[in-house]
């Protein structure tokens, strides 16, 4: 990926979850006490929870660690007890702003860049949604400048915080001087169903709430090592249309996700990446921890090393799959491990995937803070 004064780049990557942790094994159990009376569902869910790669993750809804008989959200064969879409949306509207606002803060301290230095901000979410919206929240509570450019991406699903990132790269290509801010926040957990279909389960079984964020601008000597970004490409793919869908319901958002994404991903995603990467190999893979066939997909296709998928599967093991918010927190696992073995440049591709079925790819190369130094003294002895 060619480098010039022009280049992109993460600057600061911050992320937050809420306090409460559900572990994977205990709400297991509890789920499974509340299907019994539906007992081919429950086995389905014990299983179904200790094959999908989650040990643990997050959630803001404190409801969710009672027993089996206590939890709204488990009221399986009736939904007189089960939250409703509104009740939802009320903890969704208490409990985002909160939790943005944290990783946000750590994304401006980490890449050290002043409030007052952003001029975009772009908001992603697909949980929960009010007006006036979280963008225009934080920009007041961080205090951002009354003139910067607001931008909301709503309900676009896993793929928007990546989609949200090559955004903020066109952005810093044509305007020097813009630092863009970028805050996902997710509360998937608020969705789940009271329902013994396997389609509910399958939902319930490894989604987690979470915020993250991170700045993209030009760097410069004070910026720490950072993903340099390159080109990207979003496609829709073929027949993935009915594959991903989410829909409001009565009592939350209705998540379906078919079994066949994986195999689709295998069969067409392919061919994106050949043509992003024009015949280069990378050797980093920051992939969407969408599911754990996703990532064993990609994996068996590239070859690829146990090391090179560690950070998906780290972040689905601890964290789960927190819909836009994810690829940051896997980005901010591999930029840390990058970093404990000083490592050099380092090329690589950022996946994520989203309902349509879309496919958002972008290039990535880790850089640094020596070569990076090294990069801008070369530029500026070119002006001389």
């Amino acid at each position: 990926m060619e480098q010039t004064d022009r280049t992109a780049a993460m600057l600061g990557i911050g992320t937050a979850v809420p306090e409460y942790r559900l572990d994977q094994a205990d709400t297991a159990q509890r789920l499974a006490q509340a299907l019994e009376n539906y007992p081919d569902s429950a086995r389905w869910a014990k299983r179904l929870f200790k094959q999908c790669g989650v040990e643990t993750r997050y959630t803001c809804e404190a409801n969710l660690l009672e027993t089996a008989e206590n939890c709204r959200y488990f009221s399986v064969g009736s939904n007189d007890s089960a939250p409703s879409t509104a009740q939802r949306m009320a903890i969704y509207k208490q409990e985002a702003v909160p939790l943005a606002m944290e990783a946000a803060k750590r994304a401006l301290l980490d890449g050290q860049v002043a409030a007052a230095e952003i001029t975009h901000l772009i908001t992603v979410s697909c949980t929960g949604q009010f007006l006036p919206g979280i963008d225009s929240i934080l920009a007041r509570q961080l205090d951002l400048a009354a003139a910067v450019n607001r931008i909301p991406l709503n309900f676009l699903g896993c793929a928007a915080g990546l989609k949200a990132v090559s955004l903020a790269r066109e952005l810093v290509a044509g305007q020097p001087d813009a630092k863009v801010l970028i805050v996902c926040v997710e509360l998937c957990t608020l969705h789940i169903q009271p329902s013994s279909t396997r389609e509910a389960l399958f939902g319930a079984s490894f989604f987690g709430d979470g915020a993250s964020a991170c700045i993209v601008g030009r760097p410069q000597s004070i910026h720490r090592s950072c993903f340099h970004l390159g080109q990207e490409r979003s496609v829709l793919l073929p027949d993935g249309a009915e594959e991903m869908v989410w829909e409001l319901g009565d009592y939350g958002f209705d998540l379906y996700l078919s079994t066949n994404i994986p195999k689709l991903i295998g069969k067409f995603v392919p061919e994106q990446i050949d043509q992003l990467m024009a015949g280069e190999k990378p050797e980093l893979w920051a992939i969407h921890p969408g599911g754990k066939g996703i990532i064993d997909t990609l994996q068996q296709l590239y070859e690829l090393t146990d090391e090179q998928t560690m950070p998906s599967r780290s972040v689905l093991r601890h964290f789960g799959n927190m819909s836009s918010a994810t690829i940051l927190f896997v980005l901010h696992a591999m930029r840390q491990e990058l970093l404990e073995r000083k490592a050099g440049r380092t090329d690589g591709i950022a996946v994520a995937f989203g309902p349509g079925l879309t496919c958002e790819l972008l290039r990535i190369s880790y850089v640094p803070l020596a070569a990076a130094q090294q990069q801008e003294q070369l530029r500026d002895e070119s002006y001389v």
